[in-house]
């Protein structure tokens, strides 16, 4: 596994992160809370450090399964965790983050995100609350996740921005036109999610026979619908080109891609299986040639502008 320092902050992560928005039950497919603690502490003893929640996820249930595996190890992790929509005001901000270090068994979050902006609470008023945190030791870095570039502007005024979670992918590159060149300028880093585009980037939904039930949430999504599973074959056929070519799996050269970007810090990646969690970390070590790099970036930004229009 690889390291990188997080902006300012004094924070290493590792290269991949454990997504558990899975963990948590919800709108995914479910194994069992005994599977998934093992699952983190397989991830810990393959060397990804850094594991990803919210209190959004399953109702706290997430941050309970993190707070379980990790017991006795805490030492040994990098925790972020979210703060919802819905308790962005100040008072509600503390009652969260008490539930979250509850949840976590942990005494201080190493990374506190706002998970989506507010349409009410004034971000100042937030951060603010999150100042004061990060004062008494409770977090030890801010983020902010599914902000826009302007959102972002505003909350550098506020507080130490030191990461932010923008979805990012081969298939969603939004972020590279105004806020990467912000978040540089900054010292900011990117912890990227739906790092394989909600599985389109493992190949399945092409190579595969792997279909979604009608009740899946991703169905109505974007990149799930037919036209554009459609665009998307060409450059999943680029990733197979280039993985056969390693013999590595198509998603790992899709998080591979995304590891060789200079901005990204971590690449969130989930799964309650071990297995898949040992090939996304394995994607750390793969090398991507300039040329290689050219064609992905090439093919990509072709199926994109066919997508979005």
């Amino acid at each position: 596994m690889k390291y990188r320092k997080l902006g300012k902050s004094g924070l290493t992560l590792s290269a991949l992160t454990f997504g558990c928005w899975e963990l948590g039950g919800g709108p995914w497919e479910f194994t069992s809370d005994e599977n998934n603690i093992k699952a983190i502490q397989a991830a810990l003893d393959m060397g990804i450090t850094t594991f990803d929640t919210a209190e959004g996820y399953g109702n706290g249930h997430s941050e309970e399964i993190v707070g379980a595996a990790l017991e006795g190890r805490r030492h040994e992790a990098v925790i972020s965790t979210k703060v919802s929509r819905a308790n962005l005001a100040p008072q509600d901000v503390r009652r969260s983050t008490e539930s979250s270090l509850k949840r976590l068994k942990t005494d201080v979050i190493d990374i506190y995100y706002i998970h989506w902006p507010s349409y009410e609470i004034p971000v100042a008023d937030t951060l603010g609350e999150f100042n004061k945190l990060k004062e008494e030791g409770l977090i030890r870095a801010i983020g902010v996740s599914n902000f826009s570039i302007e959102q972002l502007k505003e909350a550098v005024q506020y507080a130490q921005i030191d990461v932010i979670q923008p979805e990012y992918s081969l298939l969603h590159r939004e972020i590279e036109k105004e806020i990467v060149p912000f978040l540089q300028q900054h010292q900011i880093g990117i912890m990227s999610y739906s790092s394989i585009a909600k599985g389109i980037l493992t190949g399945a939904f092409h190579l595969g026979s792997k279909t979604l039930a009608a009740d899946d949430f991703r169905s109505t999504r974007r990149l799930f619908l037919p036209e554009h599973l459609k665009l998307e074959e060409e450059l999943i056929q680029a990733l197979k080109n280039i993985a056969d070519a390693k013999g590595r799996a198509i998603s790992q050269i899709a998080i591979a891609w995304l590891l060789h970007q200079e901005a990204l810090t971590s690449a969130i990646v989930g799964s309650q299986s071990t297995k898949h969690m040992q090939d996304n970390a394995e994607a750390a070590q793969v090398e991507l040639s300039e040329s290689e790099l050219a064609e992905l970036n090439a093919v990509s930004k072709k199926v994109l502008a066919g997508i979005d229009g």
